[in-house]
């Protein structure tokens, strides 16, 4: 019941994806094959929120479980990894920038072809959780609270609008979060979020950080079954932990030197 759980974290599923997008896109082939190895090694994936409610409450869960789960709303996720989910019958969970998704509500920040919300509204109705990963994909500890609530509040108020349905789970833009930022999450009336950190999730962790591994454009099949049977991870993403590690150093900096001005005015 308390054992480690891989959270894969997909962006662009794409042929051609542009600069912008690159690395962190999977080619559709690849996408399929690493879902082809997910079935046959007998893994279960379940969606953010069955997930997060189990160990909330100490239900069950299936055999071997894993999440998939895409960022930010590239089109590419409807046209290519949607088919491979539901030939497998696979469930995911996609959180969603609404301020990047085509229609009403679009501030142009798209990094490349995003889904129009018919197309959300599609995955939603086979197997795709819909949460939250805020209006327009800013860093948000770096947002004063006022902004932060309106980022986190317009995201959820636009998908229950389009969807029917409040966004029960969250995804911290570029996986960066802070106590505050957790905070007000979770006061913004999401159940549970995801961090990234590039290691297993565990319940210790705690509803709202979560961590999830990335999986990207370089990411062989070899790598991957290592990343999802917990092997090698530390080592795998070694680099990752050590740019992580010093941006946070000086994120903390600049929040320090913010608060030290807001204080003189």
């Amino acid at each position: 019941m308390n054992a480690p759980v891989p959270i894969l974290m997909y962006h662009s599923i794409a042929t051609a994806p542009n600069d912008a997008t690159r690395e962190l896109s999977v080619a559709p082939e690849a996408f399929a094959e690493q879902m082809e190895l997910l079935g046959e090694r007998g893994f279960t994936p379940v969606d953010t929120a069955q997930l997060a409610a189990s160990w909330r409450s100490g239900g069950p869960l299936p055999t071997r479980p894993v999440l998939i789960t895409f960022d930010d709303g590239y089109e590419g996720v409807h046209r290519h990894a949607l088919p491979v989910l539901a030939k497998h019958g696979f469930a995911s969970t996609l959180f969603v920038s609404t301020g990047w998704i085509k229609g009403a509500y679009d501030t142009g920040g798209g990094l490349d072809t995003m889904l129009d919300w018919d197309q959300v509204r599609k995955l939603a109705e086979e197997q795709v959780e819909i949460g939250g990963h805020s209006h327009t994909h800013p860093q948000l500890d770096q947002l004063p609270d006022d902004a932060l609530w309106f980022e986190l509040l317009r995201c959820k108020e636009i998908i229950a609008d389009e969807l029917g349905s409040r966004p029960a789970s969250f995804a911290y833009p570029y996986g960066y979060s802070s106590r505050r930022v957790r905070r007000t999450v979770r006061e913004a009336g999401f159940a549970q979020s995801l961090a990234v950190g590039n290691g297993l999730a565990r319940r210790r962790q705690g509803p709202y950080a979560l961590q999830r591994v990335t999986v990207r454009r370089t990411t062989g099949i070899e790598e991957f079954e290592r990343l999802v049977e917990g092997r090698a991870i530390a080592r795998n993403f070694a680099r990752d932990r050590a740019l992580t590690k010093g941006y946070a150093m000086v994120r903390r900096a600049r929040q320090v030197r913010r608060k030290a001005i807001r204080s003189r005015v």
